[in-house]
């Protein structure tokens, strides 16, 4: 024994030296306050561009500068900050990227914004009806699974001024989610059947994060009918597949929502709200409060109260939506009836989708069918032709208005004038051929041009050197001199 007590000790001595020290308590307010920079530096950026394209260029550089500036400062913070994501910043980043380039070079019907929730609709700061009368009683959900949804949603303060709004001022955008989500249903319906999950809780998520915009991409980066970071998404398979980001493919989207939602019902309890309240502010950020919490309910101060306002609005939103899908005839909502049958047909010529949509016009449709082409072939880029022989899904009661309008007769000239019009409103063009001692940064200067990396995209020139030679040819793109 007094061998072994001396050995006992400098192990146990060994082990508290080797444990970690517990991490400092995360700061919540500004973690938030970081997260909000993304949003302004956003909007200053989209200013920016606007002025761009209205023949502004010192007001636009100065607002881009501005903005790309406030955003790089935050993610510089936010580095330096425990519990903030720096993923975040650096998606928000890619993000501007893709749209300067999608302004610039004129194709940016790519670019589909995420509805927001204007400040004047739902009341702003602590005076929403959807952060009032919130139960303190927490929840857990046992049994997820078809009609039993309707038992888990309590229609409590926040979720009843949620479905205020969804039956007024944002009643067009609850059907159009409808209607689109009706089109793709067969895409994405039956990854939650398999999976056990509610059709009711995948709508309501469709409806409040894309409003079942298959290219919908918000300011902060996140992209697809159900709204993935990019790094949430790789983590759960959306890669990029020959130059597709697959967070765009309404299937696998899904899976991928499922895939992350199970991973929430078990490390939350079974906590719908707060696996939704995950989903939409971070799962980190989310499990330290309920860690922190005296009671584990997302309607809970402790918890709800510390999320950002915009997570704090996104469950009742959700959950109001679902509501909705199982008890439309309750609320005067009537959803319309549409002929959904999925098929293919094969292009007789080359066209584009934009095309497409031109010649197949209003038929049994309010808004025309550009949407719906664009969320069943994800995959194709909207206003490049097509080879002859590719197959295009579309809803099957289409097919004998393509073969009248879109097989080379009916409205398929008209559509084609249309399309290459398009052309007319790109930025101007001209050839530039190299000197000596010129480099990227003096052509940008001396022709007035977007900036460096405008140029080197349009040119396939790499970065970070953007070497260039004399006598190369390089096209200037929306260049003022």
């Amino acid at each position: 024994m007094k061998k072994v007590l001396p050995v006992l000790a400098a192990t146990a001595l060994a082990a508290c030296a080797s444990t970690p020290p517990e991490p400092p308590p995360v700061d919540e307010a500004a973690v938030n306050a970081l997260y909000e920079a993304i949003d302004y530096s956003v909007r200053d950026y989209e200013d920016g561009l606007e002025a761009l394209r209205a023949g502004e260029p010192d007001t636009g550089r100065e607002r881009l500068d501005r903005a790309a500036a406030l955003l790089a400062a935050a993610g510089s913070d936010c580095a330096e900050l425990h519990g903030c994501e720096p993923q975040r910043f650096m998606a928000a980043y890619s993000n501007l990227l893709t749209l300067r380039s999608e302004v610039l070079t004129g194709a940016a019907e790519d670019f589909v914004e995420v509805e927001k929730l204007p400040v004047s609709e739902n009341g702003g700061g602590q005076g929403s009806p959807l952060l009032r009368d919130v139960p303190a009683a927490s929840r857990s959900l046992n049994l997820l699974n078809g009609e039993e949804l309707r038992d888990v949603i309590e229609l409590n303060g926040p979720v009843n001024a949620a479905l205020h709004d969804w039956l007024t001022w944002m009643r067009p955008l609850l059907i159009d989610a409808w209607e689109n989500y009706q089109y793709m249903r067969h895409l994405m319906w039956p990854e939650y059947e398999s999976a056990g999950l509610p059709e009711a809780l995948l709508f309501g998520i469709l409806a409040k994060e894309s409003g079942g915009r298959v290219h919908a991409v918000s300011r902060a980066g996140a992209a697809g009918p159900l709204q993935f970071m990019a790094h949430t998404g790789r983590r759960f398979g959306l890669t990029r597949s020959d130059g597709f980001d697959q967070r765009f493919d309404p299937t696998l989207s899904t899976r991928a929502n499922i895939a992350y939602l199970n991973e929430r019902f078990d490390q939350l309890n079974n906590n719908l709200e707060l696996a939704l309240a995950a989903y939409n502010g971070g799962e980190g950020r989310v499990l330290r409060l309920v860690r922190g919490a005296r009671e584990p309910s997302f309607w809970s101060p402790d918890i709800r109260a510390q999320l950002p306002r915009e997570t704090q609005d996104y469950v009742p939103y959700v959950l109001a939506a679902a509501w909705l899908f199982l008890h439309p005839e309750d609320y005067g909502v009537e959803f319309p009836h549409v002929d959904t049958e999925p098929t293919t047909v094969q292009l007789t010529e080359s066209q584009t989708l934009g095309e497409l949509a031109i010649c197949l016009g209003q038929a049994q449709s309010r808004a025309g069918w550009f949407r719906t082409l664009r969320n069943l072939n994800a995959r194709q880029e909207p206003f490049e032709r097509l080879p002859v022989g590719t197959e295009i899904a579309l809803p099957a009661p289409l097919v004998p208005v393509f073969e009248a309008e879109c097989a080379g007769q009916g409205r398929t000239g008209l559509a084609s004038v249309l399309h290459d019009s398009r052309d007319d409103r790109r930025p101007p063009s001209r050839i530039y051929t190299v000197r000596s001692g010129d480099t990227l940064s003096t052509i940008a200067r001396r022709n007035g041009c977007p900036s460096v990396q405008a140029i080197a995209r349009e040119n396939s020139i790499s970065a970070p050197r953007f070497l260039i030679r004399p006598g190369q040819q390089i096209n200037l793109t929306g260049c003022r001199n």
